[in-house]
């Protein structure tokens, strides 16, 4: 297995995930006690936050790039930003390392198309949501996005941030998020996209009568799948 480099702390929770995903498949394929091939350069995420909520990408691209030229020079094949809303980043770190960088939004939505679907809707954080980024890779894939009212935007924002980051898991929360969920099925969605790579720790697909896309084990399989 080549060594896969990941951009974490952005949450550790999600972090973690990662890390389980990525040893359970060198451990399925490799058998034995065998283990993945990881490097980790964690961010503080109170930085992190503080810098998206104030608007300051240019410093979130520093940090970025920094932490994949750390990894890069460390030996990684590849750079994994364990972070949906991070991807934003990713146009400044591929103009700074030479090795791969693999995209959540790109193995997303070859696992939408692997389900044969072509609506879906997508929650995660408000940048996630709102800005284009995101979106426009899976419509390049010929994927129709549904995103949630602005009410129901905040309050799925506002979990990830205040709870789920923490690792906090509140019935009340998941009730909300299935609400909202169940209503843009309603309006269309033959798929729900989970968009932020906490919000698996809150929903899973027993909870959900359509398809439910976790980006994290998505994301982490696919870097698994090219670093054999």
């Amino acid at each position: 297995m080549k060594t896969v480099g990941l951009i974490g702390g952005v949450t550790p929770q999600s972090t973690i995930m990662y890390y389980q995903v990525l040893n359970k498949l060198a451990n399925e394929t490799y058998g034995g006690k065998h283990t993945a091939k990881v490097l980790i350069h964690s961010l503080d995420f109170g930085v992190v936050s503080k810098h998206q909520s104030e608007g300051r990408w240019d410093l979130l691209d520093e940090m970025v790039v920094d932490a994949a030229l750390s990894l890069e020079k460390a030996g990684a094949s590849s750079i994994v930003i364990c972070a949906n809303t991070m991807h934003l980043t990713v146009d400044a770190v591929k103009k700074n390392v030479d090795i791969p960088i693999i995209h959540i939004a790109d193995a997303t939505s070859e696992a939408i198309l692997d389900k044969k679907l072509t609506k879906v809707a997508l929650l995660g954080t408000k940048y996630t949501m709102e800005k284009p980024f995101y979106t426009a890779i899976l419509n390049g894939y010929g994927i129709e996005v549904l995103i949630p009212e602005a009410k129901d935007r905040e309050i799925i924002h506002g979990v990830i941030y205040t709870e789920l980051a923490k690792g906090e898991l509140k019935k009340e929360s998941k009730n909300e998020y299935l609400r909202i969920i169940k209503k843009l099925e309603m309006q269309g969605a033959e798929g729900i996209v989970l968009g932020c790579t906490e919000i698996p720790l809150l929903i899973q697909q027993e909870d959900v009568s359509i398809p439910v896309f976790d980006t994290t084990t998505i994301h982490a399989s696919k870097a698994f799948s090219l670093s054999k």
